[in-house]
């Protein structure tokens, strides 16, 4: 339907009539949420145990840590934050646009929308009666809606909101980072290192298998790709600052 008309790309999983949204958002959004939300988490631990971590080579002063952890979580959401409102603005903006131009080709095709939509289904593999009864069904409901949703995929109605990106970015980067911050700051002084590396490389198990299960990938490997990146962060992070307090800088 890229332009209006043309076939749409074969889709494993044939639409059946049915609506594709429960309570206004697309099962499929809900998913993207959930996935985007544990990889902010990810960001939040990781950063923000670098960061302390690092500090904490330079210096047992509890002090600094905790400043430098605290300011790193705010700069570090607010970042996460603004980038995902730009980032869900830009692609909003692109498919408000690209709506707009299917909605003029829908325009200058009304008189023979329901063929048309009737031949992207055939495309997409149901038989000639079945995909007609499909477009009739749903161009009954909303005939530029059914269109729009058949080729592109889109909800005019149930575009991505940039707010609530934002907020969900920033949100899961600060429930992660406050982990490293917490286990750095109750551990005794001696043991506050190895106690932070425990309790974040623990966390990331937990976010690598959710992630893992959200996309739909090995849960070994993923989890590995974490705690060895997590792992790695951490020591970099910490020799930077051992060799920078010990050399008094």
């Amino acid at each position: 339907m890229t332009p209006l008309g043309a076939p749409a790309p074969m889709d494993p999983h044939p639409p059946t009539g049915e609506p594709t949204t429960t309570g206004g958002t697309s099962h499929a959004a809900k998913l993207n949420w959930l996935r985007a939300g544990v990889l902010g988490a990810n960001d939040g631990i990781i950063s923000t145990a670098g960061l302390v971590v690092g500090v904490a080579g330079a210096t047992t002063a509890i002090g600094p840590i905790v400043t430098a952890g605290v300011a790193g979580v705010v700069a570090g959401a607010v970042s996460m934050a603004l980038g995902e409102y730009v980032s869900v603005s830009s692609q909003r903006d692109a498919e408000r646009a690209l709506i707009e131009r299917e909605r003029q080709a829908f325009a200058e095709h009304s008189d023979g929308a329901l063929e048309i939509l009737a031949g992207v289904y055939r495309g997409k593999g149901l038989s000639t009666q079945t995909a007609y009864a499909v477009a009739a069904e749903l161009t009954a409901l909303d005939p530029f809606a059914a269109h729009i949703e058949a080729g592109l995929r889109l909800d005019p109605n149930d575009l991505t909101n940039p707010s609530h990106a934002a907020i969900s970015s920033g949100t899961a980067f600060t429930a992660g980072a406050i982990l490293p911050i917490v286990a750095i700051t109750l551990a005794p002084a001696n043991i506050r290192i190895i106690v932070t590396f425990v309790a974040v490389l623990l966390a990331l198990v937990v976010t690598g298998t959710v992630s893992a299960r959200l996309g739909g990938a090995g849960k070994r490997r993923a989890v590995l790709r974490l705690v060895v990146g997590g792992a790695a962060a951490m020591a970099v992070t910490w020799g930077v600052g051992r060799l920078l307090g010990v050399s008094g800088i």
